[in-house]
């Protein structure tokens, strides 16, 4: 009879503090990420090779996302360049790190499109031209940068160590109180992964140009709420790197003056008419342009 009782008992309160937790009100899933239609604001300072959304233009073919834009190039398998927006709405936030790399949808059928195992064996990591870490908001915004589109070849050293410490430094410049527009690329063929040398990665039907250089070109302005382009003056600050896609760098290298350049030399080694910040007018396009960033020293990234 004891038994019975106590079984009773311990069934009840089950049920009981079971029903509790069901009827408890569950946390609200936040989206902390910018609202509306954002595919239009990565590019506010300008669309530099003029891409377009256009089967006809397979190496300049503009793909414009809520998270960021790319220009895509169907013979080289990665994209020319990307674009995107940086502010503390896309850092902050629930979001995690998704790992989902996948071929991107949004590209015409048939077309040379990397899918997730693209790289695998080639010495080289699925580089994120707009970081994970850019879009940290929502998982859904960060899902978003594991499109192998957003992706190049790139040498571990260069991805892992030196482009990742100039990554930190752009977030750094957003919670000392900036926004940002950050600008992408690459140019050239041939780089040096964990293997050696290497032009192409090869994955039956797709190929993928390893290229030899990668650069980022950032504009950061004081966080506000107003028009950004007029925001933007010869005073603001201008970064713009050029790195060998290569596995002679480090850590130590990551500020090496030698990689620290201008966006006018950027606009030459692209060629082909490629204009950054063409949105500016023309005389602080003209300035910006030609300056070369200078550091805080006081900085010390991802340690």
């Amino acid at each position: 009879m004891n038994k019975l009782y106590y079984l009773v008992f311990i069934l009840g309160m089950i049920i009981l503090f079971g029903s509790c937790r069901e009827d408890e009100p569950q946390d609200p899933i936040v989206e902390y990420c910018p609202s509306g239609d954002l595919r239009s604001l990565h590019t506010t300072l300008g669309n530099p090779s003029n891409a377009e959304t256009s089967e006809a233009m397979p190496n300049n073919y503009l793909i414009e996302m809520d998270e960021y834009t790319i220009s895509y190039n169907e013979s080289r398998g990665i994209p020319n360049w990307v674009a995107w927006h940086l502010s503390k709405e896309w850092i902050d936030g629930d979001g995690n790190r998704q790992d989902d790399f996948r071929a991107n949808p949004f590209l015409p059928a048939g077309w040379n499109s990397p899918n997730s195992d693209s790289y695998s064996g080639s010495g080289f990591d699925r580089g994120h031209n707009c970081p994970s870490a850019d879009r940290l908001c929502s998982d859904n915004f960060n899902s978003a940068t594991f499109f192998m589109t957003n992706m190049v070849p790139q040498a571990p050293n260069n991805n892992q160590e030196v482009w990742k410490y100039w990554e930190c430094y752009l977030r750094e410049l957003v919670d000392q109180g900036n926004e940002l527009y950050v600008y992408m690329g690459n140019y050239g063929v041939g780089g040096d992964g964990f293997f050696g040398y290497r032009e192409v990665i090869t994955d039956g039907d797709i190929n993928v140009t390893v290229p030899e250089s990668i650069w980022k070109v950032a504009i950061a302005i004081p966080e506000n709420d107003g028009d950004d382009i007029n925001a933007i003056t010869t005073q603001s600050t201008v970064i713009a790197i050029d790195i060998p896609n290569s596995e002679n760098v480090s850590f130590f290298d990551w500020d090496d003056a030698t990689f620290i350049t201008t966006v006018d030399e950027i606009e030459s080694r692209m060629g082909n008419g490629f204009d950054l910040f063409s949105n500016l007018p023309t005389n602080i396009q003209n300035t910006l342009e030609a300056q070369t960033h200078v550091r805080d020293p006081s900085f010390t990234p991802c340690w």
